[in-house]
């Protein structure tokens, strides 16, 4: 799908909701394409042999779009970085940390003009990003501290079903990426439908225990 695929699913995800109210001569679209442009030239090949992409990008913009683009900053940089997420599992790059886009003022830019610069951030600890995405769409990101799913009220991820123990599974960081691992549940954990106990999380993978189903999102 490529930039193409990135514009019409930008374009759907912020431009369709915010054109009417929308003054600034600069597009958001303008942006997503100079982010994935970011991303492809800046790919390279890492000691494991995968290709990686830049996962931290800063967008710097003038006095009079910074204001502009402030109205609607917080949907804005949560589709640029789900669109990135969306471009490297199209083109499988991986990423050294968690995605982050930041919005910042340049008083020198002029309205139109803007810059982005791109680089490769680790996450805490030295793992790779990642996030677990429930049902209801609500995303946990992981971080170096093992993510706990269970039905105790200090898991991470709280089940309230009654086949789901109280602490379950956790998923923790291992070998440069994520692993899942049950922790002796009386009704077992499932990757993509099979029982697990132990098992590294590739980028799509559903976990499933007992009634609840939860996506892994790497980077």
């Amino acid at each position: 799908m490529g930039l193409k695929g990135f514009e019409r699913r930008l374009e759907r995800l912020v431009e369709g909701v915010f054109a009417r109210a929308f003054r600034s001569s600069l597009r958001p679209v303008e942006l997503g394409r100079r982010l994935i442009r970011e991303m492809d030239d800046q790919r390279t090949v890492n000691v494991q042999g995968n290709v990686a992409a830049p996962n931290h990008f800063t967008i710097t913009l003038g006095p009079d779009d910074h204001a502009q683009f402030a109205e609607i900053e917080e949907s804005l940089l949560r589709a640029l970085a789900e669109e990135a997420r969306n471009h490297a599992r199209e083109e499988s790059y991986v990423f050294m940390g968690p995605v982050e886009v930041l919005l910042k003022r340049d008083d020198d830019l002029g309205v139109g003009s803007f810059g982005l610069s791109a680089r490769f951030k680790e996450g805490a600890g030295g793992t790779a990003g990642g996030a677990v995405v429930a049902a209801d769409g609500q995303r946990f990101p992981l971080t170096d501290v093992p993510l706990t799913i269970g039905r105790a009220t200090d898991a991470t991820i709280r089940v309230s079903d009654t086949s789901v123990s109280r602490r379950h599974a956790e998923i923790r960081p291992g070998g440069g990426g994520w692993v899942v691992v049950d922790l002796g549940s009386t009704n077992g954990t499932r990757v993509n439908g099979s029982p697990v106990t132990e098992r590294r999380l590739q980028d799509g993978d559903t976990i499933t225990v007992g009634d609840a189903a939860l996506r892994f999102e790497a980077g």
